[in-house]
């Protein structure tokens, strides 16, 4: 069956008509702020205890906008007769957001969960130098990053937990059997004493 000649026409007048009628709903949003939906991707925030300068964020950044600086210094040894060990120390870390795709890469990329994205998207600046932000001001957005979401309640337990319950359980079980046996050990010591 051919379509009736200005049919689409007719259904796009009645689309705009019917919009027409409802009444308009403006965000205020300078007054106002949005309800952002849960773990929403707004700026990338730092949580500079976890880093451990390994610098993989800044080599797999795309963009090349991760600028990171650092230096060694020496700890001393934790034993005596032990070894001083050298370790990094973070100098400066700053995002340059005018270049950032904002894909995420580097957040995945980090071994020691040091970078987590933030909701906040309010960080305009009039001069596209100032979007180069540095270690503290990422600190400061790392406070506003959200819970991460429960685990579902069905899942299976991560194995690096079962184990360490399991490793924890033996441990309890080796220590109870020991108090035991050494309980009746004393018990029967204390009976040949009375004899």
């Amino acid at each position: 069956m051919a379509p009736i000649p200005g049919s689409g026409l007719a259904k796009g007048l009645a689309v705009t008509l019917r919009t027409m009628t409802r009444k308009t709903v403006t965000a205020q949003y300078p007054d106002v702020q949005p309800e952002l939906p849960p773990r929403t991707r707004g700026v990338i925030g730092l949580f500079e205890e976890n880093c451990t300068v390994c610098m993989l964020c800044a080599r797999e950044c795309p963009d090349w906008c991760i600028y990171i600086d650092s230096h060694k210094e020496t700890v001393p040894a934790a034993a005596p007769g032990g070894r001083e060990r050298s370790r990094n120390v973070l100098d400066r870390f700053a995002i340059d957001f005018s270049l950032c795709m904002y894909c995420g890469i580097c957040i995945e990329v980090c071994p020691f969960d040091a970078l987590f994205w933030s909701p906040e998207f309010e960080y305009a600046e009039t001069d596209i130098h100032e979007l180069t932000h540095e270690r503290d001001k990422l600190r400061e957005w790392m406070w506003t990053v959200p819970e991460p979401p429960a685990l579902d309640p069905g899942a299976e337990e991560p194995k690096e937990i079962a184990a360490a319950r399991k490793a924890a359980e033996k441990a309890a079980a080796a220590a109870a059997a020991q108090a035991e046996a050494e309980a009746a050990a004393r018990a029967a010591q204390a009976e040949e004493e009375q004899q």
